[in-house]
């Protein structure tokens, strides 16, 4: 599992955030990996990112 199949996920859902969590439960692989490829989605700028209020959790979208 890598970037790509994360971002591809991100883009077919376009206007909706998701957490890393319903991410991987979409994708049925584990959070650690969402989060491992999130990681680097955002250092590229290719996700939008916002906190949920919880301590360190956020919330992700595709750039449009």
């Amino acid at each position: 599992m890598g970037q790509q199949e994360v971002s591809d996920f991100l883009k077919k859902f376009r206007v909706k955030w998701f957490t890393s969590k319903e991410i991987a439960k979409n994708l049925k692989v584990s959070t650690g990996s969402v989060i491992n490829n999130l990681s680097k989605l955002r250092k590229s700028k290719q996700v939008l990112y916002r906190p949920t209020g919880r301590a360190n959790q956020y919330m992700y979208r595709y750039k449009r």
